[in-house]
């Protein structure tokens, strides 16, 4: 007799406990959790409400702490916040008491597997069509460009897609804190930073990875997110013959990109005109993508201009409707792109 096959069915608990069923449906971008019975999960339209509960505050901290324990990372009274990614890539922020007032905060994100594509994104209303041949058209001259918006807005989801458009004959270095950008490309590797142990010691930051990857031959160099004092790399990297590059940035506009490099510069110790020198050579445009209550699109594109202190000249505006109107730097958002006709839909 064969003990095994007779043996009980064991069945393994989902390790995102409650919230694995949530986060696993269909178009879900994000799952929070604010309290015991306070459960919301993100598809694409803004937070809404779940009929998830758990028993107490207890079972949502303990959720947290084994949660952090599986990314690799420690949650306890000590260390009450933490920044992790889970074995399958899902992104996990924590926070206890007395960080948070009353129960745990959780909140995950997950990480699609396989990218959208550009007909995918103009199908959703992401991106106009009448912008799309204008996008598609700055990757193939290798125009450098940074996404930027605020967070969760699709900037990485459009980061993606793009790079997806990319000549497979070229090689991809992504840096990122995380494995968030994932290209539909069979040349794509990825460098990911690494922090500090309990000790202190061991930290890999995104500047140094930056350095490194110029070592790699790349193509393109692509920075999932500049956040810090790594943006003097990212500009020097660029302003070094490799074209094509690509980052987002977290901002309000796409006029408000040069205050938020310039504030990220001053973290590296570059002043005002270092900033505008370098990134208006690093970079070409500026796609800016927002979150409304009918989803995430794209809502301009602007061009960097350091001729008098870098500024960001509006090229296009996208209408919620798709419609788009010409800004004063159309004209060269075209030559970037290589454009001989104005797409159709253009005022």
């Amino acid at each position: 007799m064969n003990d095994a096959a007779n043996a009980p069915l064991v069945l393994v608990s989902d390790p995102l406990g409650p919230l694995g069923a949530v986060l696993r449906e269909p178009g879900v971008t994000d799952v929070v959790v604010n309290a015991p019975d306070e459960v919301w999960r993100d598809r694409g339209l803004g937070l809404e409400r779940v009929s998830v509960r758990f028993a107490d505050a207890g079972a949502v901290r303990d959720l947290a702490v084994r949660l952090a324990s599986a990314g690799g990372r420690r949650l306890d009274d000590a260390s009450p916040l933490v920044d992790a990614r889970l074995p399958d890539g899902t992104r996990l922020h924590a926070a206890l008491p007395p960080i948070a007032q009353e129960c745990a905060l959780i909140s995950l994100r997950t990480v699609r597997r396989a990218p959208f594509t550009m007909a995918d994104l103009v199908t959703s209303g992401m991106v106009p069509a009448a912008l799309e041949p204008t996008l598609a058209g700055l990757v193939r001259s290798r125009a450098s460009l940074l996404i930027s918006g605020a967070t969760g807005s699709g900037k990485t989801t459009l980061l993606a897609t793009l790079l997806s458009l990319v000549n497979h004959s070229e090689r991809i270095v992504v840096i990122e804190e995380g494995g968030e950008v994932t290209p539909s490309h069979p040349h794509v590797v990825r460098l990911i930073e690494r922090r500090a142990n309990v000790d202190g010691v061991g930290e890999i930051g995104l500047a140094r990875l930056v350095r490194e990857a110029l070592r790699m031959r790349p193509d393109r160099i692509v920075l999932g997110e500049c956040r810090g004092a790594e943006v003097r790399d990212v500009l020097t990297a660029l302003n070094t013959g490799h074209r094509g590059g690509m980052s987002t940035i977290h901002a309000n506009s796409a006029l408000d990109v040069p205050a938020r490099l310039t504030a990220l510069g001053s973290l590296a110790g570059m002043g005002r005109e270092a900033v505008a020198l370098h990134a208006s050579a690093a970079f070409d445009a500026v796609v800016h993508v927002q979150r409304e209550v009918s989803g995430r699109r794209v809502a301009q594109v602007g061009v960097l201009d350091g001729a008098a202190g870098l500024v960001v000249v509006s090229a296009v505006t996208a209408q919620a409707d798709g419609h788009l109107e010409r800004g004063p730097a159309w004209e060269h958002l075209v030559a970037l792109a290589h454009e001989i006709e104005v797409p159709n839909g253009v005022a």
